[in-house]
């Protein structure tokens, strides 16, 4: 399953680049992104040298977001690109 990086978790004046806000495939209501909560998910630079794990954390919104927590921070480049969901 794939899904594309919205946003970094922010406040108002910050931004955690550990944190991903994903719109997932398929995915349209707060319930069926519930049953993603505790999936793996995988990041890979785009020449696949470089690759970021976390899971699923919590649902973000009513539209079928989800928070995902990664080990490492994510570059800015990551924006718009997808995630594999395990």
């Amino acid at each position: 399953m794939e899904a594309f990086i919205v946003s970094f978790r922010r406040g108002a004046k910050t931004q955690d680049e550990r944190y991903i806000i994903l719109e997932v495939d398929g995915i349209s209501s707060d319930g069926e992104a519930a049953r993603l909560i505790g999936r793996r998910v995988v990041w890979r630079s785009p020449n696949g040298s470089f690759e970021v794990r976390g899971k699923i954390i919590r649902v973000h919104g009513k539209r079928g977001r989800v928070i995902a927590r990664l080990r490492k921070p994510l570059p800015g480049q990551a924006l718009g690109t997808k995630v594999l969901i395990l």
